[in-house]
């Protein structure tokens, strides 16, 4: 068994440069370092490559169509030669031991092909964290590890994911780009096809922040309509389990209903009622298609 792994990250990002500055930063205080970091904006002017010559580590623009999916599709394709990829969001912030605890899992974990770690703070599920928040809860948290390493689950978090490339190239794998824009869902539909080559776990030694930052993100419309047809369109497809499509389904449904009359000030509500509806519609009509967020507006 080798000693050390080729280790890339790769990121996708969007509308987002303050805090992808930020996170590049970051990952400069890995222990770890990382061997090759491949960067997939947007547009022009998501990533300033200039930053690139003060980081410790080598940085590559990779051009790629505009949504999650796409882009990091793009990162895939030239990321031969590497062992593991692991995808962070923009605005995700590891632990200085993350990149090390990944190669540790891989090279002892030789059936494990997705891995992703334990979000200690997770600004989804709210109004979003900023990134002096991120740095002070892993200060709290990087001397504590959980005694529990390592447990199986239905597949990794997309914010923070690791992968074996060689299962990925052995299958010829790539996201699905019938999920544009923001994807949704897209990391379940990813490791449950991967799921075939090996384990998908859950590492609790491998620990970050992911601030859940409003910027970037589908319309509260896209992402209503999205929240409806992506679970049923993986659910034909057979990568996301019924009972699972359903139940995410019924969550956002009560969720939006819910607060639809007196919703957070930094969710659109409204515009993901009307997405809900709008998806349920086109399931009624037989049309319903993740694509057709593409028309919305």
């Amino acid at each position: 068994m080798t000693c050390s792994l080729r280790l890339a990250v790769g990121i996708a990002t969007a509308g987002r440069t303050a805090i992808l500055n930020d996170m590049l930063r970051g990952l400069a205080r890995q222990a770890r370092q990382p061997d090759k970091v491949f960067v997939c904006p947007a547009s022009d002017q998501d990533f300033d490559m200039t930053q690139a010559a003060t980081l410790p580590y080598p940085i590559q623009r990779v051009r790629g169509l505009r949504g999650s999916c796409a882009q990091r599709n793009a990162i895939i394709d030239v990321s031969k030669g590497f062992d593991v990829l692991v995808f962070f969001d923009d605005d995700f912030f590891a632990s200085r031991d993350f990149l090390a605890e990944v190669e540790r899992c891989f090279l002892r974990q030789p059936t494990t092909v997705a891995a992703s770690g334990r979000v200690i703070a997770d600004g989804i599920k709210g109004p979003g964290l900023d990134v002096a928040a991120a740095h002070a809860a892993l200060a709290s948290h990087e001397s504590l590890r959980s005694g529990a390493g390592s447990v199986e689950q239905y597949n990794a978090y997309g914010c923070n994911m690791a992968v074996r490339l060689a299962a990925v190239h052995a299958l010829n794998l790539r996201f699905d780009e019938n999920l544009p824009l923001y994807g949704w869902l897209e990391d379940v539909d990813f490791c449950r096809r991967l799921a075939c080559r090996g384990r998908i776990i859950k590492n609790e030694h491998m620990i970050g922040v992911h601030l859940g930052h409003k910027g970037g993100r589908s319309t509260g419309l896209r992402l209503g309509y999205s929240q409806i047809a992506n679970p049923i369109y993986l659910w034909r497809k057979g990568t996301f389990r019924l009972d699972l499509a359903l139940r995410q389904m019924g969550m956002n449904l009560a969720a939006n209903f819910g607060k639809v009359l007196r919703p957070e000030p930094w969710i659109d509500r409204r515009g993901r009622v009307r997405g809900n509806v709008l998806a349920l519609i086109d399931l009624m009509r037989g049309r319903l298609d993740p694509r057709r967020v593409l028309y919305l507006s």
